[in-house]
This record gives structure tokens, C-alpha cells and sequence, in this order.
């Protein structure tokens, strides 16, 4: 439910937030929480609760646009690795085998640094780093799938690979790989604020959790709740995905 109520604030952040995020006001400059900026203002004087709220929404969005590229290509290799025959298997797990031996943060950085500190960078930068995750565990829920009988049987039966993969297969993943996005997806809402507050991530004046988190250490002793809000948002919703993704996993293991 908690999930959702992020999910919802995000999407509905320009009706939500009560003032412009972007919005300069050097006469507020610093205030302490009160009517006006509930959760205060920060030192160009823009609305702290406004910038959060539109902050959730790039943090959270670009966390599940790279956790959907993550997925979408390592169920393609994954899925081909547990399939193939011969030197195409040969291919894909090799593949495989040298995306997992990449360091994830250090590719991450790569594709954040070469695209100029952008947002699509850094979504890119981070599916780059987690799909050989994805990859592995696709493979081993497809060689574990293509084992059911009413696979073999469909096999036997002269179904195109493609119906198979895609009514008899696919539909055995929904539960791991939930429980694994869920998870996944925190620790990219991790990387991302982490990535931006080393100044990878989306440009200024965007307001995005980490590089807030990085704007706010000079004022830690003078406004504290600069970093406050940020801070306890990146924690509540990866919370929120990692309670979500234990439920998942104990269903699977209820199975």
C-alpha cells in the first residue's frame, strides 16, 4: 500500500507539489519549516517539500526505467542460454559470463560520465551494470521451466518456440522476478541518489534526492532540514520496495 501512495505521489508530483521546484526566492532563503515551506527552504530559497515530491518522481521513474531495460535484457539472454543449442548457447553464456565479471558501479559510472551527467545516462549506465544479474537468474528459472512436463509436453507437441516461451515459460517467473524487481530496484533508487550526489546524474536546477543530499552538507549545522526530508525519502521507499520484495519471495518459497 505504501508503494502505491509513492507510486501515486510521483506520478501526480505537478498537482502535488504545492509551489514551483525551480523556483528562486532569495528572501526565503534557509527558512526553518513553517506554513509556507512546510519542510522548509533551502538555500536558493525553493520550496524543500516541492523539490522531494518532484524528486521522488525522477528518482523512482528513472530506478524503474533501468530496472525494465535490466530485465528486458536478461530475459533475452537468459532465456536464449537456457534454449539454444550448440555455439549459440556457447555465445549467450559467454556473454553472460563477461557482463558478471564487469565491476556494476564502475560501468555504471562509465555510461553516467560519457553521456554528461544525464538522465538517460545514468538510467543507461545503470541497466548496464544489473542485467548480467537478471541474465543468471532468468537462465536458471528457464532451465528449471523447460523441465515441467506440460513444457516437454508442448515441445513434443510441435508448438513454436516462441508460444512456448511466452505462454508456458515466461508465466513461471512472475513471482521471482517481482521479488527480485522489487529488490532491484531499491538498490538502483540507492545508486541513482548515490550517483547524483557525485554529480553523475541529472543536471541543476533538477531536484533530485541525492544531488539534494550533496547541496545540503554545507548547511548540515545552520539547516538541518535540508537534509532531513531527502534523506528519509530515499529511505522509506527503499524500505517500502525491500518489504515488498520479501513478501514475493515468500510466496515463492511457499509454492
Amino acid at each position: 500500500m505504501f508503494c502505491l501512495f509513492i507510486g501515486g505521489v510521483a506520478i501526480l508530483a505537478p498537482w502535488l507539489a504545492p509551489q514551483d521546484p525551480l523556483a528562486v526566492d532569495l528572501t526565503s532563503r534557509l527558512v526553518a519549516p513553517c506554513m509556507k515551506f512546510p519542510l522548509g527552504s533551502d538555500q536558493l530559497g525553493r520550496c524543500i517539500l516541492s523539490r522531494v515530491i518532484w524528486g521522488l518522481r525522477l528518482s523512482l521513474g528513472g530506478a524503474v526505467a533501468s530496472s525494465v531495460l535490466a530485465v528486458a535484457a536478461g530475459a533475452v539472454l537468459g532465456i536464449g542460454a537456457a534454449l539454444a543449442k550448440g555455439w549459440i548457447e556457447i555465445i549467450f553464456r559467454a556473454v553472460i559470463d563477461m557482463g558478471l565479471a564487469m565491476p556494476g558501479l564502475i560501468l555504471a559510472i562509465v555510461f553516467a560520465g560519457l553521456a554528461g551527467g544525464t538522465m538517460q545516462g545514468l538510467i543507461l549506465g545503470l541497466a548496464a551494470a544489473n542485467w548480467p544479474w537478471w541474465a543468471r537468474l532468468i537462465r536458471g528459472l528457464a532451465l528449471s521451466a523447460v523441465q515441467k512436463e506440460f513444457v516437454l509436453a508442448g515441445r513434443v507437441a510441435g508448438l513454436k518456440p516462441s508460444r512456448i516461451v511466452f505462454a508456458y515459460i515466461l508465466p513461471q517467473f512472475k513471482n521471482p522476478v517481482f521479488a527480485g524487481a522489487s529488490l532491484k530496484t531499491g538498490r538502483m533508487i540507492l545508486a541513482f541518489a548515490g550517483l547524483s550526489y557525485l554529480g553523475l546524474g541529472p543536471p541543476p536546477p533538477a531536484p533530485e534526492l541525492g544531488r539534494m543530499l550533496q547541496e545540503a552538507g554545507i548547511y548540515m549545522v545552520q539547516a538541518p532540514w535540508l537534509a532531513f526530508a531527502p534523506g528519509l525519502s530515499i529511505t522509506l521507499v527503499v524500505a517500502a520496495l525491500s518489504f515488498v520484495g520479501k513478501t514475493f519471495q515468500r510466496e515463492v518459497h511457499d509454492v
